[in-house]
């Protein structure tokens, strides 16, 4: 796991896959910074990638709100199977089966369903498959992996979800988080090496 920024409110971190971000990122940091780590939000355990943590409760309290409140813009980089229009504005009803931890697509609202919302810019294809770039809108669980799966464009590696390939985990990187903070504008960015290579100016 990569530190790339702490002080005394916030430690921000790359998250590697297979790490669990409620669990074994927090007893990361405590380790290499001490002191407390509070979780404002996830990543599924089989992706990877810009997480910021609270280090009081009231950076926690305050990080809560401003996600809550739609400030934190989160985006993602994803390769996907086929080739998705270049851009696209998309707003699907979730619904999540928690028994097999499994997320749909549904037509009508009903209990339990929640309106997820993500923008997304396809950034390069080879033709077979695509990068693309996400902005999330709302935070559900699965959203892009099921969002993508529903229009015939499964991530490479979600098998979950649809994918068939050797690749062992979903190609979905949470790239950058951006968000107000005492004043001035946080911004943290990287970007996995699958991306750096085929992400075009």
């Amino acid at each position: 796991m990569q530190i790339i920024h702490s002080d005394r409110d916030l430690a921000v971190i790359v998250k590697p896959v297979g790490l669990d971000s409620e669990a074994g990122v927090p007893a990361a940091i405590r380790e290499a910074l001490g002191g407390e780590v509070f979780t404002v939000h996830r990543l599924d355990l089989n992706v990877g990638g810009v997480m910021v943590y609270a280090r009081t409760k009231q950076a926690a309290a305050a990080l809560s709100r401003l996600i809550q409140e739609g400030a934190m813009v989160k985006e993602y980089v994803a390769r996907v199977r086929g080739v998705p229009e270049e851009k696209g504005d998309w707003t699907d009803l979730l619904f999540k089966d928690a028994r097999k931890n499994k997320v749909f697509v549904v037509s009508r609202e009903r209990a339990g369903v929640k309106k997820a919302r993500l923008e997304y810019t396809r950034l390069d294809t080879d033709g077979e498959t695509s990068l693309v770039r996400i902005r999330l809108h709302t935070g559900r669980s699965h959203q892009i992996r099921v969002q993508f799966a529903s229009r015939r464009n499964p991530l490479v590696g979600d098998h979950k979800y649809g994918a068939r390939d050797a690749a062992t985990a979903p190609m979905l990187f949470s790239c950058c988080l951006t968000f107000p903070w005492k004043g001035t504008t946080l911004r943290f960015e990287r970007l996995p090496d699958w991306a750096k290579e085929d992400e075009h100016d």
